[in-house]
């Protein structure tokens, strides 16, 4: 079942001018072509820190960032309640590592300095012991989505709430905080990567992350259009899965306790 064809589906992306690390950006490129090639009617609307931000969209995008344009993009969001509402109650949302950690209740910076987020949901972001970078592979918690794969390059160390289940589990790489982050809370995140919830998907992984996993840009595009989308085969996008996935057991971190 497609979606009628007068309903166009919007795609915000949001911040770009502040959260555009890493072209997280092309990940709206992605969902947009995606509908596309299904000739379903669709359109990106860019909004910037000087905008008002539109909140009937279906989709809402944010990609990665530094620590300030963390706490101005957590400010703007706290400043926009009727966005927030949108994205607590009625739109899919993807937000990659800065844009996840803005979601959540807090962040500490280096120094130890508490700052509010947008407290969507319930999770905590504070430094890790050491830079996460590097190549990451996950198995998804979403049914039929598989195997995950991006780049992770994050200091942040990001504790699930009780009420929050992870995106996925690490296979390769770091993650929300591995074997490096503070032991702290419920859920130290110790093997997880993202978050999941009915309608925000975080994660660290850049990429963009869904050029690389197109079956998670479906999943979001399925839940934004409410209706089974046909499966697309294009041959390029086997080959990027083959190049980022390679059909061999994966790789084991082996903890090392730290010499005192």
């Amino acid at each position: 079942m497609s979606r009628p064809t007068e309903s166009t589906v919007n795609i915000c992306l949001l911040l770009p001018d502040v959260l555009g690390t890493y072209s997280d950006s092309g990940n709206a490129t992605v969902l947009l072509q995606r509908l596309r090639w299904r000739d379903i009617p669709a359109r990106i609307l860019t909004c910037t820190a000087i905008q008002n931000p539109p909140t009937s969209c279906d989709i809402y995008v944010l990609g990665g960032g530094e620590d300030a344009a963390q706490r101005f993009a957590a400010r703007w969001l706290r400043d926009h309640r009727a966005l927030r509402n949108t994205l607590a109650d009625t739109a899919v949302t993807l937000a990659v590592c800065a844009g996840l950690q803005i979601f959540g209740r807090t962040m500490t910076d280096p120094d130890g300095t508490v700052h509010l987020g947008a407290d969507l949901l319930d999770l905590t972001t504070c430094p890790g012991r050491r830079r996460a970078t590097g190549q990451i592979t996950t198995h998804c918690h979403l049914p039929g989505v598989g195997q995950l794969c991006g780049f992770e390059n994050h200091r942040g160390a990001t504790t699930l709430g009780p009420g929050l289940r992870p995106l996925g589990r690490v296979l390769t790489g770091i993650g929300n905080t591995g074997n490096h982050g503070p032991r702290i809370g419920h859920r130290t995140g110790r093997g997880d990567e993202g978050v999941l919830t009915d309608r925000i998907i975080g994660t660290y992984m850049h990429g963009p992350v869904l050029a690389r996993n197109p079956a998670l840009a479906d999943h979001i595009l399925t839940r934004a259009t409410g209706h089974h989308l046909a499966p697309l085969e294009l041959p390029d996008q086997a080959q990027l899965r083959r190049t980022y996935l390679p059909d061999q057991p994966p790789r084991r971190f082996r903890i090392t306790p730290r010499r005192r």
